[in-house]
C-alpha cells in the first residue's frame, strides 16, 4: 500500500512514484543490454582503465542496495558481505579482476533480488519528509548513478575487441547548416540549480555570476575540422601544446584521436564498436583528450570555454533574462532535441538538432559528446555535501578539468544544463569533445 503524507496531492506523488519507476526500469533495460554477453566478456577486463563489465553490474546492485534498501527503506541487508569488493574507492579498477566477484550468473541474481526489494520500498514511501527521499531524490541519484555506470560501460565496449555486439541505427544528418560563432554579451547569470529536485550536490547551490562578454562557436568541433589540425601537423608541432601536454603527447604516442586509423590511400577511419567507419566529416570529433583539445585551440587561435561560459550559452535567456534548465527551455529532452540515451552509437551531425538550440544559437550543447571546459572542478559558493562527500567533495581541487552537456551515450537523467561532469586531462576513452570561445574585441563589445 502506497504512503500518503497529510496534506500532499495523492495525484502528485503517484505521478512521481510512475516517473520513479520509468527512470529505474529505463536504467535497468540498458543494464541488461549492456551486459548481454557470454561470461568469458563480462568476466575480462579490456582495458587496465575500466573494470570488468560485471563489477559494474554488481556495484550498480550494491549502490541501489545500500541507499534505496537498506537507508530509504531500512530494510535488512541482502549481501553485506560484499560491500568493500563494490565499494569503488577501496579497490583501483586494475585491480578488480583479481577480487573474489560475483560471477555473471550471481551478480545478475543479486540485483534482481535488489530490484524487487526497491519497488516494495518505492510503493510505501511517502516521497516527501527528509532530505534524502524529499521529491524521490534518493531514487533519482540511484537512477542517475545506474546511467553513470551504463555509459561506463558503454566506453568499455568501445575498448573491447572482437565482433561488434552492439547495434543502434546511424546518428541523424544535419537538418541546418550551423556553422561560426555566437556573441553572448557581458552579463550576470545564476549558476547552478536550488530548484531541480534530483539534482546532485555539486550543481548547487544556485548563484549569481558575471561573465564577461565572450563569443562562442555555434556548434561542437567536427572531425573535418579536426582533421585541417591534423594535417597541419598539430601533433607534431610543441608551440600548440602546453607543457604538460606536450609530454603526454610524447608519452602516450599521441598522433590523433583515439579509435583514429589511416589507410594506404590517406583516408581517415573511426573503430566504432567493433565495425571501422569512414569519417563523417560534419560529426563532432570524440575521444580526445582534455590536452588535445587544448592544442586544437591553440591552433585555432582561440580557448576553451570556461565552465561559468559554457552554461550561460546553454542556459541563459537574454529575451527574458532568465536562466532556463536546458537551451530549448525547462522540458525534458526527446529524440528532436538531442542525441542521448545510446538511441545512436555515435555524434550526430552538426545542425541534426535545429529545436535543441539555446536562446542564443549555439547548437548541440546537450547530448553528442561531452564538452571539455577550461575549468577545473571545484566546489559553488555554499557548497554543502549531500548524501555522501564521495560523490563531489573528495575530488574537488584535483587534477580535473570539467565536462558539460552529455553525450550520445548519457542519459537525459543524467544531462541537464546544470550537470557537471570531470575527469583527467588526459582521459579520452570517454566520450568526449570541444567547441571553442573567445574573448570579445573591443569593437564587439
Amino acid at each position: 500500500m502506497s504512503i500518503q503524507l497529510p496534506g500532499t496531492d495523492r495525484a502528485e506523488t503517484e505521478r512521481l512514484r510512475e516517473k520513479i519507476a520509468t527512470t529505474l526500469e529505463r536504467a535497468r533495460a540498458r543494464t541488461a543490454g549492456l551486459t548481454a554477453l557470454d561470461e568469458a566478456e563480462l568476466v575480462a577486463q579490456h582495458s587496465r582503465i575500466m573494470s570488468p563489465l560485471v563489477w559494474d553490474l554488481a556495484h550498480i546492485g550494491n549502490q541501489e542496495e545500500l541507499w534505496l534498501v537498506r537507508d530509504v527503506g531500512g530494510r535488512e541487508p541482502v549481501r553485506a558481505d560484499i560491500d568493500q569488493l563494490y565499494d569503488a574507492f577501496k579497490h583501483a579498477r586494475a585491480d578488480r579482476p583479481a577480487l573474489p566477484l560475483l560471477n555473471p550468473q550471481e551478480a545478475r541474481a543479486y540485483v534482481g533480488t535488489v530490484r524487487e526489494k526497491v519497488w516494495d520500498v518505492l510503493e510505501r514511501s511517502p516521497l516527501r519528509g527528509n532530505e534524502l527521499v524529499s521529491d524521490g531524490f534518493a531514487f533519482g541519484m540511484i537512477a542517475q548513478h545506474e546511467q553513470q555506470h551504463d555509459e561506463t560501460m558503454l566506453a568499455t565496449h568501445q575498448l573491447r575487441t572482437g565482433e561488434a555486439v552492439l547495434s543502434a541505427p546511424p546518428a541523424p544528418a544535419a537538418r541546418v547548416r550551423v556553422s561560426g560563432e555566437v556573441v553572448i554579451p557581458a552579463g550576470e547569470f545564476v549558476m547552478g540549480t536550488d530548484t531541480d529536485p534530483w539534482a546532485l550536490d555539486n550543481e548547487r547551490p544556485a548563484h549569481p555570476v558575471h561573465v564577461p562578454g565572450f563569443a562562442i562557436d555555434a556548434a561542437p568541433i567536427t572531425n573535418e575540422q579536426y582533421l585541417a589540425f591534423l594535417a597541419d601537423g598539430g601533433y607534431e608541432r610543441p608551440e600548440l601544446w602546453s607543457e604538460r601536454g606536450w609530454a603526454h603527447r610524447a608519452e602516450a604516442g599521441l598522433v590523433s584521436p583515439q579509435f583514429w586509423e589511416q589507410d594506404g590511400g590517406g583516408h581517415w577511419w573511426r573503430r566504432v564498436f567493433g565495425t571501422m567507419q569512414q569519417l563523417r566529416p560534419q560529426q563532432p570529433v570524440v575521444h580526445v583528450c582534455w590536452f588535445e583539445a587544448e592544442a586544437y585551440a591553440n591552433w585555432a587561435g582561440k580557448r576553451l570555454p570556461t565552465e561559468a561560459e559554457w552554461e550561460k550559452a546553454a542556459r541563459f535567456d537574454p529575451a527574458t533574462a532568465r536562466t532556463r534548465r536546458y537551451p530549448w527551455g525547462d522540458a525534458d529532452p526527446d529524440d528532436s532535441l538531442a542525441n542521448l540515451g545510446q538511441a545512436h552509437l555515435e555524434p550526430a551531425d552538426v545542425g541534426a538538432y535545429p529545436s535543441g538550440a539555446s536562446p542564443a544559437g549555439v547548437h548541440q550543447l546537450i547530448g553528442d559528446v561531452w564538452e571539455w571546459t577550461a575549468s577545473g572542478f571545484d566546489p559553488y559558493p555554499g557548497f554543502h555535501a549531500f548524501p555522501y562527500r564521495e560523490y563531489s567533495e573528495v575530488f574537488y581541487g584535483g587534477d580535473y578539468r570539467v565536462l558539460r552537456g552529455g553525450s550520445f551515450g548519457a542519459d537525459q537523467v543524467a544531462s541537464r544544463g546544470t550537470f557537471r561532469n570531470w575527469d583527467h586531462p588526459i582521459r579520452r576513452q570517454i566520450f568526449s569533445g570541444f567547441r571553442l570561445a573567445r574573448d570579445l574585441r573591443s569593437d564587439e563589445r
